[in-house]
């Protein structure tokens, strides 16, 4: 039996491990909190962010990392993108020199504008072959009611994305392979910006044809920058682009959309971060993903749009009426 360490308690963490369970793996997750640990372990529960789903009895939970990290083939990772480095470094020297570290998170780094990959890379010590990735339109609710589901699994090696894939194949959970890491986990980090703006036109009572013009040029701006950056194109055309960004920006589940909704509707930052129980990725990604289109000299009006509304505190019409000013061009400019 495979046995995998997932680092993190929250819904997709969650949801993942009874995707593991269910293909066939014992788990061991990893969360900081001891009641939760306790309401996994003894009423199979995760109240917190799965309430009423009961959890497969091959997932356990301890707060020990060690104890999570002994033996795991996979260890996966749940937890918000900006915590990872410090927690990583606390976490890798447990972890088997062999075992394959799989990213489940959506961002960008804030201040050195690296990948989730890179940081793992990096503070792992992990070759890029040791590095997974997984991504896709995966809102935890529906996968932890069993709904149907795919997603990629990307990595350089793709005998190591064949192992995760068959780890997390389920009669509900479908993943692909990919090798093509970076334009994988950019359409991940950069659908969530798009995302919070269609959740603002959506607040301002803005037409479908306002948020079908957002989503897909904000594909686009993603394109752009994983062409940029080495990404192959027609990645942005599967599940890891257009899928990702199509279930994000028009769900109700999405956390992103939910809280660009709510500053649409004129709740300030503070206001709407209050009301917010879960990690929202894009509220800080946005800087991040724009840091790095700059980096690479890459044109992202609409993620400088959400930048500028959600930390510089634009008029949400003020930032609509920029956006819709701007010079025509080809549409393939």
């Amino acid at each position: 039996m495979t046995r995998c360490a997932v680092y993190g308690t929250g819904s997709w963490g969650t949801a993942f491990a009874m995707v593991l369970a269910d293909a066939g793996c014992e788990v061991t997750m990893w969360g900081r909190r001891a009641d939760l640990v306790e309401a996994v372990n003894t009423g199979r529960s995760n109240p917190d962010y799965l309430p009423g789903v009961r959890l497969p009895d091959a997932v356990r939970a301890t707060t020990d990392p060690a104890a999570a990290a002994r033996d795991a083939e996979f260890a996966v990772l749940a937890v918000p993108s900006q915590t990872l480095r410090e927690n990583l470094s606390q976490w890798s020297p447990l972890l088997p020199a062999d075992t394959v570290l799989v990213s489940l998170m959506k961002g960008v780094e804030l201040g050195t504008a690296k990948r989730m990959s890179e940081v793992i890379q990096e503070v792992g010590k992990a070759a890029p072959e040791r590095v997974a990735v997984l991504t896709g339109p995966n809102l935890a609710k529906e996968i932890a009611a069993r709904q149907p589901a795919a997603a990629v699994v990307a990595c350089p090696d793709e005998a190591v994305a064949q192992r995760l894939q068959a780890a997390c194949h389920t009669p509900y959970f479908r993943p692909y392979t990919n090798t093509d890491v970076v334009g994988c986990e950019l359409g991940g980090a950069v659908k969530n910006v798009i995302a919070l703006a269609v959740g603002i036109a959506d607040g301002m009572g803005l037409g479908d044809n306002a948020k079908a013009s957002l989503i897909t040029r904000g594909l686009a701006e993603t394109t752009r920058l994983g062409l940029a950056m080495g990404a192959d194109a027609h990645t942005f055309a599967g599940l890891a682009g257009m899928g990702d960004l199509v279930a994000t920006c028009s769900s109700p589940l999405s956390r992103n959309h939910t809280f660009g909704t709510n500053l649409g509707r004129g709740m300030t930052l503070e206001e709407t971060i209050a009301v917010t129980k879960q990690t929202a990725e894009g509220v800080k990604s946005c800087e991040s993903v724009l840091d790095l289109a700059r980096r690479h000299d890459v044109d992202m009006p609409i993620t400088e749009t959400v930048v500028g509304i959600v930390h510089e505190g634009k008029p949400p019409l003020v930032a609509l009426k920029e956006l819709m000013s701007r010079s025509a061009k080809a549409e393939r400019h």
